[in-house]
């Protein structure tokens, strides 16, 4: 469980930190464009690094049930969440649209509660509450008196709608391998905003700013994907998205520290509201006896409580290790998150 919150934090450190240079690159480049270039930084960069780790191609281990969602994640996350964000970056500053982007966690939960039925309790909601206040206060800070200036924050939220639907496909797949859902989503998502803004007339930027922004890419969005699905096999989708809203302070930060920009009492307000909803996220105890149904797949494991199991191959004692295994039924109580194996009703 803790390797997931290291997971979590992880990830958002570095998608948070790419935000503000994303918005540097905007003044440059036509938001399609930008997002194609920081897809195929992450595919093309964690296709390579697979390479590596399997010294050679290795097929997938997704089953022809689990592509649906794959490819359903990678239109939501890949292709139109991206697009919404670079264009709300066109309107609204980089600080202000890091805190906005809390609200992806909230619409993560959201759906995952509703959706696909994901328990959450009393604090986990007022801690949703929290950020959506927060949010709130950004979004009327900068549209109140300005008829245009609204068009920022609700392109940024629509962006973290398809975030949040992504994230809820992405759960469906994340015992697979993380590389290869990662690296899938960047190579077709950005192959496909790139031929879709090179068709509407965008022009290539020079090299260096091609390869700056690809290396943007392979940092915020593909390690940062990476380790978000490894998170989401520990920690569910809700939980996974809690502790993935600390990125938009770190995006703040650099926003203000490294980039000069300016800040109003509003900003500071709802970076308290969200601050607050994220520390109720982090401190939350979950612990009740409940029952594991039978359950076979595949994932890098060790052997815990949840894998007792016998080998139907020699195995040289080497853990974490990967193969098809299978989980009897089993009682029990501990603190938990809704994981891989705790996907169970309340």
């Amino acid at each position: 469980m803790r390797s997931s919150v290291l997971y979590a934090l992880f990830a958002a450190v570095l998608f948070g930190a790419s935000t503000p240079f994303a918005k540097l690159l905007i003044g440059e480049l036509s938001p399609v464009l930008l997002g194609g270039l920081l897809y195929l930084g992450s595919g093309i960069g964690l296709a390579l690094v697979r390479l590596v780790r399997d010294r050679g191609w290795k097929a997938s281990s997704l089953t022809r049930a689990e592509w649906p969602w794959l490819l359903g994640a990678i239109l939501f996350g890949g292709v139109l969440g991206p697009v919404a964000l670079l264009f709300g970056l066109r309107y609204t500053s980089g600080s202000t649209a890091s805190l906005l982007l809390n609200l992806e966690a909230v619409l993560t939960a959201v759906i995952a509660w509703i959706v696909f039925k994901e328990n959450a309790d009393r604090r986990i909601v007022l801690g949703m509450l929290a950020i959506v206040a927060g949010g709130g206060v950004l979004s009327w800070a900068t549209g109140h008196g300005d008829t245009t200036t609204w068009i920022g924050p609700v392109a940024v939220a629509a962006a973290c709608l398809c975030w949040a639907i992504d994230n809820n496909l992405t759960r469906r797949v994340s015992a697979s391998d993380a590389l290869f859902i990662a690296g899938s989503k960047g190579i077709i998502a950005g192959t496909v905003n790139g031929v879709l803004a090179l068709s509407l007339g965008a022009a290539m930027p020079p090299p260096a700013t091609v390869l700056a922004t690809m290396a943007v890419g392979l940092l915020g969005y593909g390690i940062s994907l990476v380790m978000f699905v490894l998170a989401l096999r520990g920690l569910g989708t809700a939980r996974t998205g809690a502790y993935f809203s600390t990125a938009p302070f770190i995006g703040a930060a650099v926003a203000l520290l490294l980039l000069g920009e300016s800040t109003s009492p509003a900003f500071w307000l709802a970076a308290g509201l969200m601050g607050w909803g994220v520390w109720l996220h982090l401190t939350e105890h979950h612990e009740h006896e409940h029952t594991h149904e039978p359950l076979a797949h595949r994932h890098r494991h060790v052997h815990d409580e949840h894998h007792r199991h016998e080998h139907d191959f020699e195995w040289d004692g080497r853990e974490p290790h990967e193969h098809w295994h299978s989980h009897p039924p089993l009682t029990h109580k501990h603190p938990h998150f809704p994981d891989i194996h705790h996907r169970h009703g309340h």
